[in-house]
Order: structure tokens, then C-alpha cells, then sequence
């Protein structure tokens, strides 16, 4: 579970809320279900029209990583990688192949798989690679998703003022109707640059943030397999490895 993401999410609303309270304001005052309607529903509108399906979806499951994110022992990774490196020493590359069969870890299979079958160090690592881009692009694909909700909710926000203006304006002759339009025009605006920056905005960001930390570790990982088939020594394979700790 992320502390961070929680504790921040907190901080952020308190302050917020804590703030107009402070001024004398009233929470209710912030609760209007049609500025939130506008916001969000004209955001999830124009996001869906911007996006593919299959992006949006994924991007949808990464607010998972939000508050569980991917696990990358690296520690543990390395010291799989040594003692990898020491079995070919004794059994020769085959003895991988069991391993590979029993390894969770999809990217390092392949990488086992391909050790296994002894493939050269420059094709596995051109390979490996490859399959590092394409991941990282498609889950860079995911954090642009909440890149666009954060681009777009203050715009809608605004939108939603203007339209609470107008309701204003049509109304003029009511002065009762008059209170109703202005709250929806401003708590538009609040909903649209609230969600924005304290929101979407900061989960496009975290999102990249773990995407880069992921390729980091799965760099870490070509080194580690194309070192083996190279034939370095295994205490040579630690200390390079050392590095990306």
C-alpha cells in the first residue's frame, strides 16, 4: 500500500476543505452535484473521444498503482541473476530451462528462454529491447490518459461556469435563482482546477514515475542475462549490477 499517495490525497482535502472553513464558508456550499457533473462527466467525455479503447482501459487499471504499485525487488533480482550465472558456470545453459519454466516474471522468462536456447548476446539484447520499448510506450500510453483528464477538467470547468452565468442572465427578473447559478459557476471552476492538480494531474505524474522505475529494472535485467551469456564471472555480474541499486 502507498503511504504517500493516501496521506497526500488527505492533506491535500483538508486543506481545501479546512480553508473554506476557516473563511467562514460552509462544506455544503462545495457540494453541488451539477458542477461535478459537468466537470466530470464533459472530462470522461472528451478524454474517451482523444483516446483508443484499448489505451483508456489501461488506463483505467493503472489507478491500481496509485495505492499498490508494482513491486521491483532488485536486490532479490540481482542475487537470481548471480546465482543463474553461477549454475551455467557449473551445468552449462541448459540447466536454465527448468528455471525459466518456473520463473513469474514474464520479461525474465523470455530472457531465460532465449539463454537456454543460446542465442547470442548481442541478439538477446536487441530482442529484450525491443520488448523494454514497447512496454514502456504502452504504459506511458496509460499515464497520458490522466495527463488528459488533468489537461481538460479546468477547460470543462470553465464551461461549467460560463453555462451557471448564463443560467444567472436568464434569471435576472428571479432574484432566488440567481444565488443557485453563481454557486454553479464557481464550484465548476473549483471541480475543474481542484480535480486537476490535486488529482489527475499528480497520478499522470506518479504513473510516468513508476513506468521509468520499471525499465529501469528490467535494464537491469538485460545486463544481467546478456552478461551471462557472455560468460562474465559472476562476482563481475554483481558489482555491474550493483550499480542501478
Amino acid at each position: 500500500m502507498d503511504v504517500m499517495t493516501i496521506t497526500g490525497l488527505i492533506i491535500g482535502l483538508v486543506a481545501i476543505i479546512g480553508g473554506n472553513l476557516l473563511e467562514g464558508g460552509h462544506t455544503e456550499s462545495l457540494l453541488i452535484f451539477t458542477a461535478f457533473f459537468i466537470v466530470f462527466g464533459g472530462t470522461l467525455g472528451a478524454v474517451m473521444v482523444q483516446t483508443p479503447r484499448e489505451v483508456f482501459m489501461l488506463g483505467l487499471q493503472r489507478v491500481i498503482w496509485m495505492f499498490v504499485p508494482p513491486v521491483n525487488d532488485s536486490e532479490l533480482m540481482i542475487k537470481k541473476i548471480v546465482d543463474w550465472s553461477q549454475l551455467v558456470r557449473k551445468e552449462g545453459l541448459l540447466s536454465l530451462q527448468d528455471i525459466a519454466d518456473e520463473e513469474e516474471d514474464g520479461f525474465s522468462r523470455n530472457g531465460l528462454n532465449m539463454l537456454a536456447d543460446g542465442s547470442e548476446p548481442e541478439v538477446m539484447r536487441n530482442i529484450l529491447e525491443i520488448e523494454l520499448s514497447m512496454k514502456e510506450q504502452k504504459e506511458l500510453l496509460a499515464a497520458k490518459v490522466w495527463e488528459g483528464f488533468g489537461g481538460y477538467s479546468p477547460t470543462i470547468g470553465i464551461i461549467g461556469a460560463v453555462m451557471g452565468l448564463i443560467h444567472v442572465m436568464n434569471n435576472l427578473a428571479d432574484p432566488s435563482k440567481l444565488g443557485p447559478g453563481i454557486a454553479v459557476a464557481f464550484v465548476a471552476t473549483i471541480y475543474g482546477v481542484g480535480l486537476a492538480n490535486l488529482i489527475f494531474l499528480p497520478m499522470a505524474s506518479k504513473l510516468k514515475t513508476l513506468i521509468a522505475s520499471q525499465s529501469q529494472y528490467r535494464e537491469m535485467i538485460i545486463e544481467g542475462l546478456v552478461a551471462i551469456a557472455e560468460g562474465e564471472n559472476p562476482r563481475n555480474i554483481d558489482s555491474k549490477l550493483q550499480g542501478y541499486l
